[in-house]
């Protein structure tokens, strides 16, 4: 079957991501216990709770300052937080527009929180000539469909709210559980491990 759709991950696969500057620009606000959260690798109920949506920006920050007995501002706590993101590269964005062109659907379908999203649509994917919408006919985000990868339900709804089969569908993703959750619905799979090997596809 030939392959006419492809799903995007964002994280590890458009947007690097740098831990590194993230605990250090947490540790620079003044809320240290998240960033050992970060540097640790621990999936706290606090960020899977803005993944799905379960709480608010403001939500969050209350959280953050609740957990680190601390006083930063939101604004503060989101620039930290959005540290974690790099950068799309340009070779990246001229990559999906070409795919675009050859006529395959482009599909976005992220994990991720309402902050990291709009830093991500507001800064990182604007440039002189295009901005995010212009890539992807549809973006599907975690904290507004209430669902993770690598919950097969989310790849249903994709499937459904897209209209497009699996069997001719890509999807291209940095965790390798969530490329054998879209397989068990038929979806095709890229496991991205290295950020940029997806654009050899």
């Amino acid at each position: 079957m030939e392959i006419r759709n492809i799903i995007f991950d964002l994280g590890g696969v458009l947007v690097s991501l740098d831990q590194r500057r993230c605990i250090e620009a947490m540790r620079q606000v003044g809320i240290d216990a998240i960033a050992n959260y970060v540097e640790e690798r621990r999936t706290e109920d606090l960020f899977y709770e803005a993944e799905i949506g379960a709480i608010t920006q403001h939500g969050f920050c209350e959280e953050v300052r609740r957990l680190t007995g601390t006083t930063p501002r939101d604004e503060d706590i989101v620039w930290a937080w959005n540290q974690l993101l790099g950068e799309i590269t340009s070779e990246r964005k001229q990559r999906l527009w070409e795919l675009k062109q050859k006529g395959f659907r482009l599909f976005l379908l992220s994990n991720t929180n309402v902050m990291h999203w709009q830093y991500c649509a507001e800064e990182l994917f604007p440039d002189r000539f295009r901005v995010v919408e212009d890539y992807f006919e549809k973006v599907f985000l975690s904290y507004q469909m209430h669902l993770s990868k690598p919950n097969t339900d989310i790849f249903t709804e994709v499937l459904s709210e897209a209209e497009i089969e699996a069997e001719e569908t890509l999807f291209i993703d940095d965790a390798n559980a969530n490329c054998q959750a879209a397989e068990s619905l038929g979806i095709h799979t890229y496991y991205n491990k290295r950020i940029d090997d997806w654009l050899s596809l």
